[in-house]
Formats: C-alpha cells, sequence, structure tokens
C-alpha cells in the first residue's frame, strides 16, 4: 500500500499578536511555533517514511509572505527533496494573488523545478511515481467565480443561482478529468475547497475572495480512493462510510482563540485501488485559554478575579482574560496584580467590560398585563434585587407608611367631595 502524508493549512507568518520577539532570534515566538510544528510534520514524514505528501493548501496567510516566512516555510519542505519524497503543493485561496489572476505563491517551486515537486494551481490529473507505485492525483485548486464564468454570466442572477451554475461547470470539467482516469490505479482528489457540510472555524474569517461551497455529492465519486482537503481549519471527517474518505486534516497550529478547543495535526493514510486507512495524529500546539469571568455581583472583585486566573493552568499558554465588573468597582481593581498572574503566560490580553445598571432583564411577574398591588409588586421587585438585599425591609416599610398617607388623602378628598 501507497503510505502518504496529508496535511494543510499551514499559515507560516500569521498569528504575530498572539506571540512576542524571541531575543535570541530575534523572530517572532508564534512563526517558531508554527515553524516547529510544521518540522514535527515533515519528522514523521521522513521517518516513517511515507511515500508522497499532500498539501492541501495556504501555505502563509496572503500571496506575499516576507522573504524569512518564505524561507523557513521552503527550508521544511527541501528536506522532504533530500528525502526523495514526491510532494504536491496545491493553491489556495491565501496563496493566490489578486484573486487568482497574478499568479500564486508556490508557483515558484515549479517555476525553479524544484525535483519530486508538484504545484497544483489548476484542476488537471498528475500522475506521480512513488516507491511503492503509481498514484493518480487530481488537484482542485481555490476557485473563484471568476475562474470558471464570466461577469456577463452572472449578470442579475442571484447567489444561489451563481452558485449553481459554478457546480455544473465544475462538474462538467471535473466529469472530463475522471474519465482519463486509468481505473486500476489508485486515484486521490486533492481539493482546496468549502463542502457544504463541514464544519466551520476561522477560514470564515480569514477567506480572502468570493469562493462556493460545493456539494459533498461532487466529492464521494466512487474513482477516488481518498478525497484529501484544505480550507477548513477544523479536523473532520465528511463522509462516515470512508468510501472514499473525505478528509480535512485542519490546520496544523491554532490560528486564533475560534480554534482554541481544536485538535490540530495531520493525517497518515495507506492506500491502494479500492481501499483507504487512514488515521489523524494529533500534533502538540501552543494551548490558548479564555479565562472569562463575571465579577460585576463579588464582593471583592479583586479576589474573585485573581481566583479565576489561579484556577487555570496557564503556564507558556496564549490567554485572553475578560471580566466584566460595574463602573463602581474599577477603582477596586489592582491592574499590577493582574499582570503579575498572568505573567506565566506565554503571551495574554485583558479586556475589562462594564456591565450596565440601566438595562435589567424584565421580571415576568411585573409585565404590564399582570395584575399585582402595589405592595407585593416592591416585594417581588427586591425578591430579585440581591444588591438590594441589605435595605428590603428598610424600604417595605417606607412604602408601607406611603400607602397608608396615600389611602388617608384619599380618604379625606372622597369626604369633602361628599
Amino acid at each position: 500500500m501507497i503510505k502518504i502524508l496529508h496535511l494543510s493549512d499551514i499559515h507560516m507568518g500569521s498569528g504575530f499578536c498572539h506571540g512576542r520577539i524571541n531575543a535570541a532570534t530575534g523572530l517572532n515566538t508564534r512563526l517558531e511555533d508554527f515553524v516547529k510544528t510544521l518540522s514535527r510534520c515533515i519528522d514523521r514524514a521522513i521517518e516513517d517514511p511515507v511515500d508522497l505528501v499532500l498539501f492541501g493548501g495556504d501555505a502563509f496567510p496572503d500571496a506575499t509572505p516576507p522573504p524569512y516566512v518564505q524561507e523557513a516555510f521552503a527550508v521544511q519542505f527541501r528536506r522532504l527533496v533530500d528525502a526523495d519524497i514526491p510532494t504536491v503543493l496545491l493553491v489556495g485561496n491565501h496563496d493566490q494573488h489578486s484573486q487568482g489572476t497574478g499568479g500564486a505563491s508556490l508557483n515558484i517551486y515549479r517555476t525553479l523545478g524544484v525535483p519530486g515537486f508538484v504545484v497544483g494551481d489548476s484542476l488537471t490529473t498528475h500522475n506521480i511515481n512513488t516507491p511503492r507505485g503509481k498514484i493518480q492525483v487530481i488537484t482542485l485548486p481555490w476557485l473563484t467565480r471568476s475562474t470558471l464564468m464570466t461577469r456577463q454570466e452572472t449578470k442579475n442572477a442571484s447567489l444561489a443561482e451563481v452558485n449553481e451554475l459554478l457546480t455544473q461547470r465544475l462538474q462538467v470539467v471535473l466529469e472530463g478529468e475522471i474519465r482519463r482516469l486509468d481505473p486500476h490505479v489508485p486515484t486521490v482528489l486533492l481539493a482546496h475547497l468549502m463542502a457544504d457540510n463541514a464544519t466551520l472555524g476561522a477560514e470564515r474569517l480569514l477567506a480572502v475572495g468570493k469562493g462556493f461551497t460545493l456539494p459533498l455529492s461532487l466529492l464521494t465519486r466512487p474513482c477516488f480512493d481518498y478525497v484529501a482537503l484544505g480550507h477548513v481549519h477544523c479536523h473532520q471527517n465528511l463522509h462516515k462510510s470512508n468510501n472514499p474518505p473525505v478528509i480535512y486534516p485542519g490546520s496544523i497550529e491554532r490560528v486564533d482563540f475560534s480554534e482554541e478547543k481544536e485538535d490540530k495535526g495531520y493525517v497518515i493514510i495507506e492506500l491502494e485501488r479500492g481501499r483507504a486507512d487512514w488515521e489523524f495524529c494529533p500534533l502538540p500546539v501552543r494551548t490558548f485559554r479564555t479565562i472569562e469571568v463575571d465579577i460585576s455581583k463579588a464582593d471583592d472583585p479583586q479576589r474573585a478575579l485573581m481566583k479565576a486566573i489561579a484556577k487555570n493552568h496557564i503556564e507558556d499558554a496564549v490567554v485572553r482574560l475578560i471580566y466584566k465588573l460595574r463602573s463602581e468597582q474599577i477603582e477596586l481593581i489592582d491592574n499590577n496584580a493582574i499582570h503579575e498572574a498572568l505573567t506565566l503566560a506565554h503571551n495574554y490580553t485583558i479586556q475589562a467590560e462594564l456591565v450596565s445598571q440601566l438595562a435589567r432583564p424584565r421580571i415576568p411577574e411585573l409585565s404590564a398585563s399582570s395584575s399585582i398591588d402595589p405592595k407585593s409588586a416592591l416585594q417581588t421587585y427586591l425578591n430579585n434585587r440581591e444588591d438590594l438585599k441589605d435595605i428590603a425591609a428598610s424600604m417595605l416599610e417606607a412604602a408601607e407608611k406611603l400607602l397608608a398617607d396615600d389611602a388617608d388623602i384619599w380618604l379625606e378628598a372622597a369626604t369633602i367631595d361628599l
């Protein structure tokens, strides 16, 4: 069986706001995290060893990364060249310049003729020889509407109509590639796309350009032995029957806090015609941790805040502290103590949110349609106000006196009228 390593969405050079400058190297520590994680993927490919590496797209945050970021990426993938492991680099939406009209950052590997490297920037079939036999890889890079259709064709059409036309046109082109396949050779579809039943992650905010969503039925063809996807950062198998497996390996590192609870990793596949055994391999990546606490009702807000920080493991983690408080509690917060408590974190941010005292949730028993006497209404209101419990009895007593005085005044006025 042919052994394959499938990874995607490296985004080398992103997330710098969650790191700091390493004084020894002059590099952002998050870049060093991404390099270390990619290195672990390449280590596995070489040590196992695998017969083929499939990269599902989005090497960088954009198509024009700084030279030192490009070099960090190239150094790792050069190791595959030295190990004679063929590699397919698929072009994702972040790899395209000017939405696909100005080339792609990965095209330099084809221009330089890097041995064993295939750049997938068009829908076509690549026949690759591996140590364990031949394999067919259909590359489907990120497609925009302008890739398949002209503006005239989409004029006055709704978004749903445009997507339907795009899907139909792509299906025709893909069918042409399928008809040219050798039915006896294992086949992989390597695609950077959004499938219609995928669970979204940070890519919904990071996406550059207007792509379109493709139906799963377009991917689950019997001619495909494995469907290797990129674009979605959350690892998932879209085809539970595994015939064929349709796999997003996810991104290899956490890009932001929207991926805080996601496992990161790559996929190892053992492939032959008609069969694919795959395994998700988690990577040890840096922890992201959110500490969210409401101290607006605390008698000692500083103590409550410090307690919330202390019960979380924050060492070497990227931390964001979000706490809610009332305006009159601001002067009770010792910011120096908070910063001191968070120094164990790799990086941290602090976000204080003021709780409005003007808009309180309506008490159902006191709606306009309810019939309740004034004294009972006040009692109900006080029962729902923890911050007034110390003076509730005095307020009720004062209310009773006011109500009694009002009753005497009303009776006196009524007697005069009579």
